[in-house]
């Protein structure tokens, strides 16, 4: 017989994820539950059996990665069967025959939307009381076709065999292999039936030889009894159980919603509730937290596949009170969640605030003088997160707490308030907010330039194979390569590692041919590690006549940490290097970033700069140009008439050590470790 509608079109327009290949399995289970039920021999004499059938050659590996691919799946049990009633409502598609169980009727779609055809072979007692038995196919082509109706032995054991066949490959490849994973999936999918008053039959997921009872799963799992309660939103009542499992088990902190008692949607809710995270624990020992939601609200608006329901995310202020939204039952329920949990959560909640205060204190104190400002909810963090991650989050909240500020400005300014003390009050606190806010930001200034140093000692430290770090990586340490001051943000560069002025500049270019920067007509191809253009718009002396700008020019020079091969000639002496160069951009007649000319500018004076270590060779060019050693013994200096520029040359420990000094005072403030 086939059934009454256009069966295709009908599974056309049934959806199921390819991540829910064993939904119809597992509903087939639960079908055989009722079965039972209706038969009245659900808790003495019902059982269950989950067959998987595997195509033949086996591997010789045996994982969950390498077991044979599953052919079909018999399902087995000894409840009511198919009899007349029963098949009445099989051969048509949405039936109410079971409405009060839940089901709607078109669980048998779900069949084909996974299987190529299903078989079924089911004993019955009819009317009489005469055992029959009758064979059913079920396919797109054929529909429903029930045939073979006879009599047999009214001794012979009633039982019903679902095979369902031909397992679609988008959906195997997606699912489950193991039996142990199966049945711990379907024992998840029928939890609610183990909880329940009603009871549970005994139920077993069968493959080749390995025999697993769902009944001992779920007490293996199982932490400690079920907790139940309920609660009431907009008037309608919703049924919470709250399940402890054995942390042994491979379960995430989750919240289930379930209809017709069936789980249907569930989500991951580590991180919702403050100490959340982790295994808890409570006097018997370790455990996860899983709460199961029912309600007949749920039931009336899930959806016919049993995988969603037809209940909005979330709705305007305006509807709130009247219209139930998953939001509002998520957040319903994890009050009721937190609560139950409160005692285990306290420990969590104390550890994740001392792992975001020792993050602060050594790692990043720029989120110090917002901490007040953040929840404490979004202060109680996973004490394992990694830094990068803890990083993000209290990012997110600073980013926060600058949006509503942001936000009490402009209500400041928008609104006219009639008391003086409100007022004022209100620009009190914003002022407050954007003080503390700004303190973040030097903490942030600052703890980067402890960065920064950090990186630099490291780099120029002898590596594991008995070299140094190439200059490139130094040269990227104080400025971005191939770049000028148009390229990149101030904060991309760390020339204060040199000397806080060139931080002051008209122009600014890193390892750039002199021919392409636009501040000296010079047509070579040389580049300079790093040159600058510094103007100055205020001179201390002026008259009434308009004084042209005054200029310097900065050429900087990286070797490689320990070079030893300095020599005369500009290839080979830095020194020589750097004042060539600044020579041959005088000489190509220097101009301001815009194109403006500098008078005289034959004249400006330069500014020599040379990174590196003071090995022989450097220390010998340092006297051949009449260069003065530091006091400290760890750089050179002087003025070369010649050049009219003056020269230092800074060994890598004294840049180190030189820029610690002069951040210290801000180290110390932040309680950052200078050495």
């Amino acid at each position: 017989m086939s059934l009454h509608t256009n069966l295709q079109g009908r599974l056309r327009n049934t959806s199921l994820a390819k991540s829910n290949g064993l939904l119809p399995v597992f509903e087939t289970v639960v079908n055989s539950i009722h079965a039972l039920e209706e038969r009245g021999n659900l808790t003495t004499t019902g059982t269950i059996t989950l067959k998987i059938e595997r195509e033949q050659q086996r591997s010789l590996i045996q994982d969950d990665s390498h077991l044979n691919e599953i052919k079909c799946f018999i399902i087995e049990d000894n409840g009511i069967g198919f009899n007349d009633a029963n098949m009445k409502s099989f051969e048509t598609l949405d039936s109410d025959h079971k409405i009060e169980k839940g089901c709607r009727g078109v669980g048998r779609l779900l069949w084909l939307k996974v299987f190529d055809y299903v078989e079924i072979f089911s004993s019955f007692k009819d009317a009489c009381n005469t055992t029959k038995t009758r064979r059913i196919t079920f396919d797109t082509k054929n529909g429903v076709v029930n045939e073979l109706l006879e009599e047999v032995d009214i001794n012979k054991e009633i039982r019903t065999y679902v095979h369902l066949n031909g397992f679609e490959n988008k959906y195997r490849e997606n699912t489950h292999k193991s039996a142990e994973s199966i049945a711990r999936s379907l024992l998840e999918h029928c939890l609610w039936y183990f909880v329940r008053a009603e009871g549970v039959p005994n139920i077993k997921v069968q493959d080749n030889l390995d025999n697993i009872i769902l009944n001992d799963l779920y007490n293996l799992y199982m932490h400690e009894s079920a907790y139940s309660e309920s609660i009431t939103i907009n008037e309608h009542d919703f049924y919470l159980i709250h399940i402890k499992f054995r942390a042994s088990s491979s379960k995430k902190h989750s919240l289930s919603l379930c209809a017709d008692g069936r789980l249907v949607k569930e989500e991951m809710i580590s991180g919702k509730i403050p100490g959340l995270f982790g295994k808890l624990s409570d006097k018997n020992g370790e455990f996860i937290y899983s709460c199961y939601v029912s309600s007949q609200y749920l039931d009336y608006r899930v959806r016919s596949e049993r995988t969603s329901f037809d209940i909005a995310e979330n709705v305007d202020d305006l509807l709130s009170n009247t219209e139930i939204t998953l939001k509002t039952i998520r957040e319903r329920v994890l009050e009721r969640s937190k609560e139950y949990l409160r005692k285990y959560l306290d420990k969590n909640i104390v550890e994740g605030k001392e792992r975001v205060d020792k993050f602060v204190a050594e790692k990043a104190p720029r989120y110090r003088s917002i901490i007040p400002y953040i929840r404490q909810d979004e202060l109680a963090i996973d004490p394992n997160i990694s830094d990068k991650e803890l990083e993000l989050h209290l990012h997110k909240q600073l980013a926060e707490v600058e949006r509503i500020m942001i936000e009490q400005g402009h209500e400041i300014m928008a609104n006219s308030v009639a008391d003086v003390d409100d007022y004022r009050e209100m620009l009190d606190k914003y002022l407050k907010t954007a003080e503390d806010i700004k303190k973040s930001d030097l903490a942030n200034y600052v703890s980067h330039r402890r960065v920064i140093i950090d990186l630099l000692e490291k780099a120029i430290q002898k590596t594991a194979t008995g070299g140094y770090a190439r200059e490139d990586f130094i040269h990227k340490l104080i400025m971005p390569m191939r770049k000028d001051s148009n390229d990149v943000w101030h904060d991309a560069y760390n020339l204060w590692l040199i000397d806080e002025r060139l931080a002051f500049h008209n122009y600014l270019a890193s390892d750039k041919t002199l021919n392409s920067i636009p501040i000296t007509g010079d047509t070579s191809t040389k580049e300079p590690d790093i040159c600058s253009l510094n103007v100055y718009d205020n001179p201390i002396l002026v008259s009434e006549k308009q004084i042209p700008p005054l200029a310097s020019i900065t050429v900087i020079e990286i070797k490689r940490p320990m070079r030893n091969d300095a020599k005369a000639g500009e290839e080979k002496d830095p020194i020589e290097q750097s004042l060539n160069y600044l020579n041959r951009i005088r000489d190509g007649d220097v101009t301001t970033a815009n194109g403006r000319p500098i008078p005289n500018s034959k004249e400006i004076p330069g500014y020599c700069y040379v990174i590196c270590d003071l090995t022989s060779s450097i220390i010998q060019r340092c006297n051949l140009f009449g260069l003065t050693i530091t006091h400290d013994h760890m750089g050179y200096f002087g003025y070369n008439p010649n050049y009219k520029a003056y020269i230092e040359v800074i060994s890598y420990d004294k840049l180190v050590n030189t820029a610690k000094e002069r951040n210290r005072a801000f180290f110390d403030k932040l309680g950052l470790p200078a050495t």
